[in-house]
């Protein structure tokens, strides 16, 4: 693709030589010809003066370094929709058809074009859109909803009842559907609780790998379109969690919490159940959240402070055992001028 095109599809403008053709994606450090690099992080810009890359996505054009640009006001977009441009896009090596050695119940309902792989079982009354693939070893229980073009890694398992929307990717090793964590006690003895509920996911969801949803209890657990779960993380029964959410690895959220809409949950971030989250909050890496929040604030610490206070604290923390020796060495001054009175 040559680039002056790539630009303008992008809606950026070329700096240099629009001819060049660009055939892959890569790095600063690793680009050779043809390649198209991209700089969002000013940290990497002395890599400017060595890279082999044709051309390099930028904000603006560094005039030290005589390089082709493809200027764009967002490079790090312009740089995953060039992606997707350039690559072929996930699954694409997976072609329309059904393993022989794929396990799929006379009552399941499957849209043209479907990939299924070996030793995927699907159960009855599972219906199937168009385009999906299912890759080796996935499991799609009874009566299981998924939309068009969802893409389902190898060896992931949806509990029965579970309802997928479109475009929606599933890594593998996740479940969805599992039961929630509901116990009842009487006389020593804890009781469980049957989760009848299920779990709902919206469009253009990606979820990462090793992750667990549980189905509500009653009712269902929500994922809102658009949202996006890295690997390693714990969703209880009954969330609701809205659209265009980040959420980190090792996040986990407890029972029936409810999350706004463009939510980022960084690190092992860790929220109590029954919480209300508003709209874009961000929560810090390793922040406990247990109480209540503003709406667009950034929250860091355990309990949760909003960031300015957090990070007052957090000086003082640090100066903590000076402060100690000082107060220690006062308390002595003091003691000797008491001495000192009549």
């Amino acid at each position: 693709m040559k680039l002056r095109d790539l630009a303008e599809t992008l809606g950026g403008a070329v700096v240099g030589d629009g001819d060049i053709d660009i055939v892959r994606i890569s790095t600063l450090e690793t680009a050779t010809s043809g390649d198209l690099a991209f700089l969002a992080n000013p940290k990497y810009e002395q890599h400017l003066a060595t890279t082999k890359a044709s051309a390099v996505i930028v904000d603006a054009p560094r005039t030290q370094y005589p390089l082709n640009y493809l200027v764009h006001p967002k490079p790090y977009f312009a740089f995953s929709q060039a992606l997707k441009l350039i690559s072929p896009p996930p699954g694409h090596q997976l072609h329309p058809g059904i393993s022989p050695h794929a396990s799929i119940d006379p009552d399941v309902t499957l849209g043209e074009n479907a990939h299924v792989g070996s030793f995927v079982e699907i159960a009855a009354g599972a219906r199937i859109g168009d385009n999906c693939k299912i890759m080796t070893g996935a499991v799609i229980g009874r009566d299981c909803v998924l939309g068009n073009n969802c893409l389902i890694y190898p060896n992931v398992t949806l509990y029965d009842d579970t309802v997928i929307g479109n475009n929606v990717s599933i890594h593998a090793g996740t479940v969805i559907g599992s039961d929630g964590f509901g116990y009842a006690q009487d006389k020593g003895i804890h009781h469980k609780v049957y989760q009848i509920g299920r779990v709902r996911i919206e469009d253009d969801v990606e979820i990462g790998a090793n992750c667990t949803v549980d189905r509500a209890a009653l009712g269902e657990t929500v994922i809102g379109a658009g949202t996006k779960i890295d690997n390693l993380v714990q969703i209880a029964h009954n969330v609701k969690i809205g659209r265009g959410c980040l959420i980190v690895s090792q996040v986990g959220i407890a029972g029936s919490t409810t999350i706004g809409n463009y939510v980022v949950l960084a690190g092992q971030a860790g929220i109590v159940g029954h919480l209300n989250i508003p709209d874009r909050v961000t929560i810090a890496a390793q922040a406990g959240v247990s109480g209540t929040l503003k709406e667009g604030t950034i929250y860091a610490g355990s309990p949760q402070r909003e960031l300015k206070e957090f990070k007052i604290l957090e000086a003082h923390l640090s100066r903590l055992p000076e402060r100690m020796a000082e107060l220690k060495r006062l308390k002595a001054e003091v003691e000797e001028l008491k001495k000192k009175l009549p």
